[in-house]
């Protein structure tokens, strides 16, 4: 929502907007970018000039705002139906798709996109570095978007990726996820098959080949598929990958590409930008170009800090399979050092004890873990709700140090106490966490 917002404003329009609760980094992003934005839903926040209101798929009946966006008979819109009216007819556009790595896979092929020269629109979940900004319309006649499988709006369940026009779709993977929206995986892999049902016979899926749900997703596609993957079974196979602690090598065919990254995932999520890339014409020079020169997503395995030898990095994992990818590659670009992980159980679905034991899991990859209360519990049934203690009780029964500590303060006192000289810690959550890596680091530097 708020790298459209900017779009918009790019375009000429006049753009305001709400939210419950406002963070960096959008937050700075959008007041850089002009956009006012108020922290709290309240009629009067629309103005009386308002010509459409775009209502985020986070907003339900009863919303002051929405109520009166219905009582004024306004013209209103989901944000996908705003995509695909004011930019995306007509192009050549690239969806990426899956559980995990769709940020970082967009932003990967919008990157190689543009260090070839092509100037590529795209409309990404997060900030590449590279562009500093999540969305970007353009004339090109490319466009890259990260497709959402989330429901578009209260008026729409439809998921979103349902409205971006694809002539290429790359689907990463497939896992349960979202509970708030979806009741089982079949309901998932429903919603991805009705995906490639809107790619044209001229266009391209490209699955993951090691991943059994994607395969079940993409059995009956009315578009060309091709698969890619590790396995002997894949149609485009990664192989002779070696890694090391400032990036990876690869090859793809015969071609040799390499990263500025570590961890299988991202060696996953690189080969999925290639094929795109290939299909849409580079050549494997001008990709290997863009693949070197690609520094990275705000929020990705960043670095925030290293004070007296102690290094504090933020990422977005919350889904168990991301929280322990994320784990095996902080290990292979920090060896040999100790791993802090602290982990916010913020997401709709991380909420709930649906991942009570895959978290457990996960969690354990670590050295020390440290889980603070469940944010916002009344919105989750009792009974229905993650148990942060048993969780801290089960990573604890693995040897691994583990603590449930409630509060943000409690837990940064906590860690500083005990963290050492060379120590990692890596905070993971999709919220704001109560700031706590600028708290940690102040801390740290006192």
């Amino acid at each position: 929502m708020g790298s459209v917002a900017a779009g918009m404003i790019e375009k000429g329009y006049t753009v305001t907007g709400s939210d419950q609760a406002i963070y960096p980094p959008m937050s700075t992003f959008l007041e850089s970018k002009g956009v006012k934005i108020m922290e709290g839903y309240r009629a009067d926040n629309i103005p009386d000039e308002a010509t459409t209101v775009v209502i985020g798929n986070a907003i339900s009946r009863g919303n002051e705002e929405a109520e009166a966006i219905l009582q004024r008979r306004l013209r209103y819109l989901s944000l996908p139906e705003v995509l695909k009216d004011y930019f995306l007819r007509g192009r050549r556009n690239y969806v990426v798709s899956g559980t995990h790595g769709k940020t970082t896979t967009s932003a990967i092929l919008a990157w190689l996109f543009e260090s070839a020269g092509k100037d590529p629109g795209f409309m990404i979940g997060g900030i590449p570095a590279n562009f500093g900004q999540g969305a970007r319309f353009t004339d090109s006649e490319f466009m890259v978007m990260e497709g959402d499988e989330y429901d578009s709006a209260f008026f729409d369940k439809r998921s979103k990726f349902l409205h971006y026009l694809p002539e290429l779709v790359v689907m990463n993977n497939l896992e349960f996820d979202h509970a708030d929206i979806y009741n089982n995986l079949d309901e998932i892999i429903l919603t991805f098959t009705r995906l490639l049902k809107v790619v044209p016979r001229n266009g391209l899926a490209l699955i993951n080949g090691d991943d059994q749900n994607c395969l079940i997703a993409a059995k009956d596609s009315p578009c060309p598929t091709k698969t890619v993957g590790f396995g002997d079974d894949c149609e485009i196979k990664i192989h002779d990958v070696d890694y090391h602690p400032e990036g990876t090598r690869f090859k793809i065919d015969q071609e040799q590409y390499e990263i500025p990254m570590v961890g299988e995932f991202n060696v996953r999520n690189a080969a999925m930008a290639v094929c795109s890339a290939s299909f849409a014409g580079l050549t494997a020079d001008e990709i290997r170009t863009g693949l070197m020169s690609f520094e990275g997503i705000a929020r990705r395995q960043q670095e925030r800090g290293v004070v007296n030898g102690v290094t504090v990095v933020d990422d977005f994992a919350h889904h168990p399979t991301a929280i322990g990818l994320a784990i095996d590659g902080l290990r292979q670009k920090y060896p040999e050092r100790r791993l802090w992980v602290i982990f916010e159980p913020r997401s709709n679905t991380t909420r709930r004890n649906i991942f009570q034991d895959d978290l457990a899991i996960a969690l354990a990859k670590a050295d020390l873990v440290v889980i603070p209360s469940v944010p916002d519990p009344e919105k989750v049934a009792e009974e229905d709700r993650l148990d942060p203690a048993k969780l801290v009780s089960d990573i604890s029964a693995g040897n691994v140090e583990a603590w449930y500590l409630g509060e943000v303060d409690e837990i940064v006192e906590h860690v500083v106490g005990k963290a050492r000289s060379g120590d990692v810690i890596a905070v993971l959550s999709n919220g704001g966490f109560g700031g706590i890596h600028d708290k940690l680091l102040k801390r740290l530097s006192e």
